[in-house]
């Protein structure tokens, strides 16, 4: 039997989020790797940048055009926030383009303008396959044939899936979010930062995007709206860990009034069952980023706290695969066609 075959190609291959694209794509069985592009580090041989990607080390990078790009029929975007737009204007309707950066994220103009200093560019279909709706539905519906992306951020990734079920079921109050998430450093990027050094990130721990600045905040508000099916506010701090990669995101919300606490695991249980990337841990068991490593899955754990009236969520996942890179091919399998495991790892990497 042969396969059909899908060329890719992949848009600011030189960083960390790229890197991980390709990694995953290697292991892809009808996903066939094309160009590799990026600006600054054009012409070089892309082993220089990730030596650990040894079947590809002596591709050369290219530099990034919509010509070259638009021979493909796949193009991943691992471009800074606020680049993708004016790119993907000039690629074809044909060529699915799923873009890594948060674009095309947000449906309200407002609240790009409030938290981005580039042009609202619109919304594209938003790749998180996974999240409940309100009308009892999942985004998947919208995916399925797409032909533009916007994948999710690895923050709203771990934290929308930990708090939707909620929502959903109608559990959840929705003007009393709180959620403090850690990230590793490659969470930054991959350009040289003062702060993010060995020395000064090694032994530490330090928050950032303090006081409902943090960009990911509206993208959680809208998927946690979407769920809810009205307007949910969300307080959001994330903060930086001492290691390279993952996410472990605690997030709490109040329960409404007259919800049985031995009824709450079971939306969570019911939201998740026969989804193959989201994992409800045995009660007892807490979600750890060593667990999700190098895969493209969600681990979540939910426990009340019956004093306060609050529900306890805690979700993992690697920020690179299933809150980039991982999401992102989910996506252009569902786009394509194939089913949306293909070529993606679901177990971790140990110890």
């Amino acid at each position: 039997m042969i396969m059909h075959m899908w060329t890719a190609a992949v848009a600011g291959a030189s960083g960390y989020a790229g890197g991980e694209i390709l990694r995953l794509l290697l292991a892809h069985p009808q996903f066939e790797i094309g160009a590799l592009t990026a600006d600054s580090s054009a012409g070089r041989r892309l082993g220089d940048v990730h030596p650990h990607l040894v079947p590809l080390a002596d591709r050369v990078i290219e530099a990034t055009t919509p010509a070259r790009l638009a021979e493909h029929d796949l193009v991943f975007l691992a471009l800074p926030h606020g680049a993708s737009a004016a790119l993907a204007a000039e690629l074809p309707d044909r060529v699915v383009v799923l873009d890594c950066g948060a674009d095309f994220r947000l449906a309200d103009e407002a609240a790009w303008t409030s938290f981005y200093d580039t042009p609202y560019a619109g919304r594209w279909p938003y790749g998180l396959p996974e999240l409940p709706l309100a009308d009892g539905s999942t985004a998947r519906a919208t995916l399925a044939g797409a032909r533009r992306v916007a994948v999710p951020g690895c923050y709203p990734t771990a934290c929308s899936l930990a708090l939707a079920p909620g929502f959903v079921a109608g559990l959840l109050d929705p003007g009393d979010v709180v959620i403090v998430a850690a990230s590793g450093t490659s969470g930054a990027g991959k350009s040289l930062k003062p702060h993010l050094l060995g020395a000064e990130v090694m032994g530490s721990m330090s928050p950032y995007g303090v006081g409902g600045v943090h960009r990911h905040t509206p993208e959680i508000e809208q998927n946690l709206a979407a769920a809810a099916g009205h307007p949910v506010s969300v307080s959001f701090t994330p903060t930086l860990a001492p290691m390279a990669r993952g996410i472990l995101a605690t997030c709490t919300a109040r329960l409404t009034p007259g919800t049985d606490p031995a009824a709450v695991r079971a939306a969570w249980a019911t939201a998740y069952a026969a989804e193959p990337f989201v994992h409800l841990l045995p009660e007892g068991s807490w979600p750890r980023t060593a667990d999700v490593l190098g895969s493209n899955s969600v681990h979540l754990q939910v426990a009340v706290d019956e004093r306060v009236g609050r529900v306890v969520l805690a979700a993992a996942v690697d920020n690179l695969a299933k809150g980039t890179a991982g999401g992102a091919i989910q996506c252009a399998n569902l786009a394509v066609g194939l089913p949306e495991t293909t070529g993606l790892p679901v177990a971790g990497v140990a110890p």
